[in-house]
């Protein structure tokens, strides 16, 4: 694989796991209100 493609797969990623992440706090969030 070329270092560019290794970058992007790097950042779909991140943003794969932030996105998770995200939508966990959420959830967490959502169930502490209650």
């Amino acid at each position: 694989k070329t270092r560019f493609q290794k970058i992007t797969m790097v950042v779909v990623w991140l943003m794969l796991i932030a996105m998770l992440g995200s939508l966990l706090f959420s959830a967490v969030a959502a169930l502490g209100l209650d």
